[in-house]
């Protein structure tokens, strides 16, 4: 098949990145590698990130939006966030800690909804809507400097 471009992801991908991260279900087992437990718990997720030169990586994960929708998936983003590449806001972290995001995202079934519900949450805890789009916006960014190149022979390692 072959290495294929991914696309940015969704907005509210990069809330469900730094969300797993406050629920600490990404474990690291090593430099390139990763592994993280789905919200519901009942999914398992393999990460792979090389780094081919400072703009570009080789990368897998396999859940349903790095394989099937192209895009750069959640798990990848925040194991991009646990290597220092991309920032974590400890406010926002707090803030999209405890979400049950696939129930959210089933139930609704438009992330924009969803990013909605989530944002009226973390205002009520102090968070504002202003502090979050601005983080969002920062990983966008730096996202979007950035090449990632899917190949999924990575996944058979």
């Amino acid at each position: 098949m072959g290495e294929k471009i991914l696309r940015k992801p969704p907005r509210i991908k990069v809330l469900e990145a730094i969300g797993c991260i406050g629920d600490e279900r990404i474990k690291v087992l090593d430099d390139e590698r990763a592994r993280v437990v789905s919200s519901m718990g009942d999914r398992e997720y393999y990460v792979v990130v090389k780094k081919k030169n400072e703009n570009e990586y080789l990368v897998y994960s396999s859940d349903n939006g790095t394989i099937y929708r192209g895009y750069i998936g959640y798990p990848i983003i925040a194991f991009l966030m646990l290597r220092g590449e991309i920032p974590i806001d400890r406010d926002v972290m707090k803030a999209m800690t405890g979400v049950p995001w696939k129930e959210l995202n089933e139930r609704y079934r438009k992330y924009s909804i969803v990013e909605n519900i989530v944002m009226d949450r973390a205002e009520r805890i102090g968070v504002s809507r202003e502090v979050i789009n601005d983080y969002i916006n920062i990983v966008m960014k730096k996202l979007g400097i950035k090449k990632f190149y899917f190949d999924e022979t990575l996944g058979k390692a």
